[in-house]
């Protein structure tokens, strides 16, 4: 298997037997990030997967006491997925959202460092302050 790059039928394919698969070893339904783990997929990239193959009826996400489970709905509708239909839009997608989680994060991390100065420069002033205070009390 030489081409790294798989369509999303095939993609839609490996994600609905994987929980399968998970279902059976485990005799539970998986969570997105076991299935991610054992399909070795990043877990932006399966949510990414889970939330179309559920907007097509395919799978579905339950809510429960131990988080949401992916189950499969209707794996018949998988045929309706065009074949061969490069997956390049889902990674320009993935990569589009890796790109603003990286930018939040620089941006998180310039807010803090920003905090972290103000505060400095409060205690430098608080502490002139004072000493100016102790100054005009020893004048006195």
């Amino acid at each position: 298997m030489q081409d790294k790059q798989i369509d999303f039928y095939n993609e839609a394919h490996l994600f609905v037997a994987a929980i399968r698969m998970f279902k059976h070893l485990n005799s539970r339904p998986p969570n997105a990030d076991e299935l991610c783990r054992t399909i070795n997929f990043s877990i932006e990239r399966g949510n990414f997967i889970s939330r179309k193959l559920e907007d097509l009826g395919i799978i579905e996400a339950v809510e429960g006491s131990y988080g949401a489970r992916l189950y499969v709905s209707d794996h018949l509708k998988i045929e309706d997925i065009p074949r061969g239909e490069p997956g390049s839009k889902m990674e320009d997608e993935l990569k589009k959202f890796q790109d603003s989680q990286k930018a939040f994060s620089q941006k998180m991390e310039t807010l803090q460092a920003e905090q972290k100065q103000k505060k400095k420069d409060r205690f430098a002033d608080m502490e002139k302050k004072l000493k100016e205070e102790l100054e005009k009390k020893k004048l006195k």
